[in-house]
């Protein structure tokens, strides 16, 4: 019988995929500007279920991706503007050749540029997704944030990163949304709560840097482009919620503390204000004023026999988070030069507590040592030589530690020159049947309150008593 012919590779599968090679050809794109646009897009290769029929009974390594994709950046106008860029490129080098200068400044002044935020509008619908896209924009941020001003990326960019990490710390600050810390190898893990979305990132240690030669930093760079201006929007809408003026300012009693007599000698004029934004020490202002006994009591409707006792748990559940926020509520502490700043400060302020260092270490010191009022000092050295009576020394640990046990824990295991108690990560939860390593137990007996640093001090004496009494009878025998 008659009827179309039908061809091999010409339906299924096959027709849904394109290469990589043809889908540049199609865009008229080079490979690298290929690669940033499908960052920027966020359009990623796929892997067909049956590659054979794809590749056409090729079983030659390629790369794939879908046919609808790449149609999909046929119309974006980011396109145009990497072909006006090329062409600015190339009259720029045929100007400079011929030594005109006065072109060179023209082209240079009108250099093609574009902006991503349509793209940010159209990947993150509404403000939630977003948020729960934030991690990834947060470890990327604070990566390039603590970059050494070297070749491997624009300063603009190690800047601008640097503005709006601090940016989202302060945030956090204010609105006490921090929950977890955890101290790792690689650095400083950090969970916070935003809009009932949990927020992880992980913050680098302030070592010096060792670029490694395996790292292509422009395919970094272009997702730090992406996420500087997604982290921008974002930073706008945080601070929005909160009543908080943006970009950030001190109010006038912190500036006023913060002000000392020779600012040149910690930065420039121009980096003296993000310099005392970026200590953490003193608090942003608001665009109007917010009084606590003016905030509106939420209406309690009774509910069903069923649903009451998850009420009940979702009101305890806020209850211990409101309770958290004032962890270090009325505490004093004071930063020994040896401890890291940036990580303390922003933990301490995040829990209520007030926090300050020695005027010579950085900028945004509130108060001195010889402060009486002082309740903790946190140093990292095995000895004092000079302590004060009415104030606890104890090691850095016992702030991250007391944050992740939602409760003060008791200082003298974290003493000076003691050896630490083992630092568990809060973000491993055992279920039933599961080992719990005993300093778990303890810490949630400690949390329940039945155990106090005395029980195990009682039972220590017990069992030296028992030993000296067995001692004796063989003795005797």
């Amino acid at each position: 019988m008659g009827g179309t012919e039908r061809r091999k590779y010409e339906k299924g599968a096959a027709t849904n995929y394109i290469t990589r090679n043809k889908a540049r050809k199609k865009l008229q794109l080079s490979l690298a500007d290929f690669r940033r646009l499908c960052i920027l897009k966020g359009i990623y290769p796929h892997e067909p279920k049956h590659k054979k029929k794809v590749n056409k009974g090729s079983t030659a390594p390629r790369t794939f991706y879908l046919l609808k994709d790449i149609r999909f950046l046929l119309h974006e106008p980011i396109i145009n503007k990497f072909r006006e860029y090329k062409v600015f490129v190339r009259k720029l080098r045929k100007a400079y050749g011929k030594g005109e200068w006065g072109t060179v400044d023209r082209l240079k002044e009108n250099k093609p540029a574009y902006k991503l935020d349509h793209v940010i509008k159209e990947r993150y619908p509404t403000f939630i997704d977003a948020v729960r896209d934030l991690d990834d924009a947060l470890c990327m941020c604070f990566l390039f944030s603590t970059f050494p001003r070297t070749g491997k990326c624009h300063v603009q960019t190690i800047q601008l990163c640097r503005r709006l990490t601090v940016e989202f710390m302060n945030f956090v600050i204010a609105s006490h949304a921090l929950r977890k810390v955890f101290l790792s190898i690689k650095g400083i893990y950090y969970q916070a709560e935003v809009f009932g979305q949990p927020v992880t990132w992980i913050m680098p240690y302030t070592f010096a840097h060792d670029h490694p030669t395996d790292v292509d930093y422009r395919v970094m760079a272009t997702f730090t482009e992406f996420y500087t201006t997604l982290l921008g929007f974002v930073n706008f809408r945080l601070y929005q919620s909160l009543n908080l003026l943006y970009p950030p300012k001190l109010d006038d009693s912190s500036e006023a503390e913060l002000k000392v007599a020779k600012e040149d000698r910690y930065a420039m004029d121009s980096e003296v204000y993000m310099e005392k934004l970026s200590a953490l020490s003193a608090s942003v202002i608001r665009a109007v004023s917010f009084n606590e006994e003016d905030s509106a009591e939420v209406d309690e409707f009774p509910a069903e026999e069923e649903n009451a006792a998850l009420v009940e748990q979702k009101k305890k559940e806020q209850k211990d988070i409101e309770a958290q926020k004032k962890l270090f509520e009325g505490l004093k502490f004071f930063l020994n030069r040896e401890t890291p700043r940036e990580p303390l400060a922003f933990v301490i302020r995040c829990f209520g507590g007030q926090v300050s260092w020695d005027k010579s270490v950085c900028i945004g010191a509130t108060y001195d040592v010889t402060d009486e009022s002082i309740t903790h000092q946190i140093v990292d050295r095995p000895t004092l030589e000079k302590q004060v009576i009415n104030r606890y020394y104890v090691q850095p640990q016992w702030v991250f530690d007391c944050v992740n046990a939602k409760i003060l824990l008791p200082v003298e295991d974290y003493f000076p020159g003691v050896v630490l108690p083992p630092h568990l990560s809060p973000f491993v939860e055992e279920k039933e049947g599961d080992y719990i390593p005993p300093e778990k137990l303890k810490l949630l007996a400690m949390q329940k309150g039945e155990f106090t640093g005395l029980d195990e001090k009682d039972s220590g004496g017990e069992d030296d008593e028992g030993s000296s009494e067995e001692e004796e009878d063989d003795d005797d025998d």
